[in-house]
């Protein structure tokens, strides 16, 4: 099933998300596949994208795969290991869920940066995202 219509109005309502240019390339139960294309704005001093726009993209992936079987969810808790630095012409982010219950997925990713269409791993994330509570303060 094709939820990439989904996904982009809820990206489409994310400011901060548009704002750095994460695309929706693939999404479906279980699997979402976000891209980046790299621009000077996303580089640190050396050169490499920043972690932040990484740990961006892994945080987007894992909360997209995690909702397309939850539906309304938050992040509640994640990690990344960078693996190598960010290089290249731009980053592929693939989450996918690895369990879920009725009320929280526990989801990986992996993030790629991408050269001449070859493919080398630059970060590995894991995170478990929840089913936003009916009531929050503030919502």
């Amino acid at each position: 099933m094709d939820l990439i219509p989904f996904g982009q109005e809820i990206l489409d309502a994310q400011p901060f998300s548009k704002a750095v240019g994460i695309e929706i390339a693939r999404f479906e139960m279980g699997f979402c596949e976000l891209t980046l294309e790299i621009e000077e704005r996303h580089k640190q001093h050396n050169g490499f994208v920043h972690g932040g726009v990484t740990s961006t993209l892994a945080d987007m992936a894992l909360t997209f795969a995690g909702g397309s079987v939850l539906q309304d969810v938050l992040t509640l808790e994640w990690k990344i290991n960078f693996l190598r630095p960010g290089v290249g012409e731009r980053l592929v982010a693939r989450g996918q869920v690895m369990s879920h219950g009725s009320t929280q997925a526990v989801c990986r990713c992996d993030i790629f940066a991408v050269t001449d269409g070859a493919e080398k791993i630059v970060a590995a994330a894991q995170g478990t995202i929840a089913k936003r509570p009916t009531k929050m303060k503030g919502s």
